[in-house]
């Protein structure tokens, strides 16, 4: 099978080539899915997971990408709930090989099924995003109806499934980014937009919960915002500045195939929509994984053709 593969973690997305791989072997409890269209995240080059198994091996030629939405294959020894033939999305382990691979093994808890009237391409960027924004939103940060939470970064991937949820849940929504954002942010449902280059972030007073997905100074001033029992949730890094008389939270996005299957509900039911762009080959990874590229909307990669017929079991 056809992959993309990195080995030289020095020479970073320039050791991004397309490989020739075997079959990946299906696992106890495991799946093994005929990927057709895969999400990833610019930063996972820099994961050690990306390079050693949970021993601390290294595990080079590795394979990136963590999204993926495609159909069963084969099913490994005991798996149970699935089915060949079946459309699914979700994760992918951080420390195996990943979803930008016409094929990968991947556990079947990881994954949910996947309706017939959602497209790959938007299944694909669903899950680390999807799962980030709940997650943040609700699990960590207990964000209720009628408070207010500060969303940095509001028109990617992350933030822009956060203004969504969060405005759906019923709290009044504050976004935050460059001045171009402030378009998308409102259009999602913000109720206001603060410009990060321009504005003072001490203008937006305090909130319930404040949900960075940007770091850095914008994370350490973003605890003066939070009111006493709120909470500062970030994906970032861990916080160095506690609000005071509230939490800071720091956390990794976990798999979780019920709310998959809500979120990708959601997306049928229109009430969420994530922000797909380019969606480009499996060949074009190279040069999509470039330092300094940017485009507006997720990147996907379409690994299997649209009309290409569904995988039989191997």
């Amino acid at each position: 099978m056809q992959a993309i593969t990195v080995q030289d973690r020095q020479a970073g997305a320039g050791g991004l080539a397309l490989s020739e791989l075997p079959y990946p072997h299906a696992a106890e409890n495991d799946v093994v899915v005929r990927v057709h269209a895969a999400g990833f995240t610019r930063g996972e080059l820099d994961w050690p997971g990306t390079w050693t198994d949970r021993a601390g091996r290294d595990r080079t030629p590795s394979v990136p990408g963590h999204e993926l939405s495609g159909v069963v294959a084969g099913l490994g020894y005991g798996t149970t709930g699935l089915t060949v033939g079946q459309r699914v999305f979700g994760l992918a382990d951080w420390a195996r090989d990943g979803a930008l691979a016409e094929y990968t093994a991947v556990e079947a808890r990881n994954l949910a099924p996947l309706p017939a009237d959602v497209d790959h391409t938007v299944a694909a960027a669903l899950p680390i995003s999807g799962l980030t924004a709940w997650q943040g939103l609700f699990d960590h940060g207990r964000l209720a109806a009628g408070q207010t939470v500060v969303i940095h970064g509001a028109a990617g991937s992350v933030g822009s499934l956060a203004v969504q949820l969060a405005r759906e849940a019923g709290a009044r929504v504050v976004a935050t980014g460059r001045a171009a954002d402030r378009d998308t942010a409102v259009g999602l449902g913000s109720e206001t937009f603060l410009d990060l280059e321009s504005d003072r972030l001490e203008d937006i007073g305090e909130a319930d919960v404040v949900f960075d997905a940007i770091g850095g100074e914008i994370l350490d001033r973003s605890a003066a915002l939070v009111r006493p029992g709120g909470t500062l949730v970030t994906i970032t890094a861990p916080p160095t500045v506690i609000p005071e008389g509230g939490r800071a939270v720091f956390f990794v996005v976990e798999p979780d195939r019920a709310r998959l299957a809500d979120l990708v509900q959601r997306v049928r039911d229109g009430r969420l929509a994530p922000i797909v762009g380019e969606v480009r080959a499996l060949a074009d990874v190279p040069a999509v994984f470039a330092p300094g590229r940017r485009s507006r909307g997720r990147t996907i990669i379409r690994v299997t053709p649209a009309d290409t017929t569904h995988a039989a079991a191997r």
